[in-house]
């Protein structure tokens, strides 16, 4: 069955803005969310800023109940649901169980659960389960939460693919959409600001170490020195076309396209796989590179990764060939969170006709890319790619088209 499957709520919780309407509006305000570290002391580590949500008090929006059992990354992707399914404008109290389901992503979000396991065993010894386990535990948290809070018993699951992650888990939220399941809440909200989950990504040796806030992040720049991580990302409310426009529901866009791929081991002479994903995507929406009005970059902000992300834009859509823009800029990169972060801008986007831009960014000639930077462009946006790569080689793209 290839129904086209739709986006009908969105809930974002992001560094520069906290629900969909603010988030907007920074974006187009050119407001960025990078700043010093405030959860935790980072004078110790080489990198200090991230990306913080501001304002989040989880007491103004869940019971009391939920918060010992949650930690900060679980609160605000509860609350991002509980959004999105009010902006669908669907209730689940008043649809059978297993009619709704929730596919979401998460890469780090364990880590400050995981610390917080660590700290008991350091008190109170070894009645309490292994912090290895917490974080293997802890990925089924969000997805689990999601469907408990709001009864709804279908097809769940939690993929884990870094920053590709999350638009695998709206990929295969249309995949059950399409087997049947009416509703299927899915995204990602990401986070790991914790000292344990600092140290990971320190680890990984692509965090920028820049005081400098406007400085820190800029992806296709000569200056590049790596990211600036973040927390948050964004919920979809996912349903049939049809079923969408039944009940009057009001239609963002549609999740028309996928692809993805692993790259090579390295070493071995062959193609990194980005170009292979957009293609497959490309193909799968039947869309030609021609119509695609926007790419929304993966944007590393690693020279090498850099080149080789544009690259495969040049490869596909020309030099300078199709507007590129990378929104992450004023959040930092946000794991799993990021690219449903994306596929809600780009559907926002389309709403106004206009590009978002990216900010602090002097865009380099050699990568060959019409990046927006700056300030928003007005155009008509009726067709948007956002791409999507992971730490070990993933790679996935998704298209997104207005209507359906």
């Amino acid at each position: 069955m290839t129904a086209p499957v739709v986006v009908t709520g969105l809930g974002v919780t992001a560094p520069n803005g906290l629900g969909t309407d603010d988030y907007w509006a920074a974006v187009l305000g050119g407001k960025s969310g990078i700043g010093r570290i405030t959860r935790f002391d980072p004078d110790p580590y080489p990198a200090r800023l991230a990306g913080e949500v501001p304002g989040f008090v989880a007491e103004d929006h869940l019971p009391s109940r939920l918060l010992p059992q949650t930690d900060r990354m679980t609160r605000l992707a509860l609350v991002a649901a509980d959004w999105a399914l009010a902006d669908a404008g669907v209730r689940p109290d008043e649809l059978p169980a297993f009619d709704m389901g929730v596919v979401t992503a998460s890469s780090s979000g364990g880590f400050e659960f995981g610390q917080g396991e660590l700290q008991n065993l350091w008190s109170k010894g070894s009645q309490y389960v292994s912090a290895y386990q917490s974080f293997a535990w802890f990925y089924a948290v969000n997805s689990g939460q999601i469907s408990i809070r709001n009864g709804m018993k279908g097809p769940s699951g939690v993929v884990v693919g870094d920053q590709a992650g999350g638009l695998d888990a709206v990929a295969q939220a249309r995949r059950q959409i399409r087997k049947g399941t009416k509703v299927i809440v899915s995204g990602a909200v990401d986070a790991s600001l914790c000292p344990w989950g600092w140290v990971a990504q320190l680890a990984g040796g692509r965090l920028s170490t820049s005081d400098e806030p406007t400085r820190a992040y800029v992806p296709f720049d000569g200056t590049a020195r790596g990211h600036v991580p973040g927390e948050g990302g964004a919920i979809l409310v996912m349903e049939r076309a049809e079923a969408a426009r039944a009940r009057g529901a009001r239609i963002y866009g549609e999740i028309a396209g996928y692809g993805a791929t692993l790259d090579p081991r390295p070493g071995s002479g062959r193609e990194p796989g980005l170009r292979r994903a957009i293609e497959l995507a490309l193909a799968d929406a039947r869309v030609e590179p021609e119509a695609v009005d926007v790419v929304f970059a993966d944007a590393a902000a690693v020279p090498e990764l850099d080149r080789a992300e544009a690259r495969a834009i040049t490869e596909v859509f020309g030099p300078r060939g199709v507007p590129v823009t990378a929104p992450k800029t004023m959040t930092g990169r946000l794991c799993s969170g990021a690219g449903p972060l994306d596929l809600a801008t780009a559907l926002l986007a389309m709403s106004d006709d206009v590009i978002p831009p990216t900010v602090n960014v002097e865009p380099a000639a050699e990568y060959g890319l019409d990046l927006v930077v700056g300030r928003p462009r007005e155009a008509a946006v009726r067709t948007a790619l956002v791409l999507a790569r992971g730490q070990g080689g993933f790679n996935s793209a998704v298209v997104v088209r207005a209507g359906a």
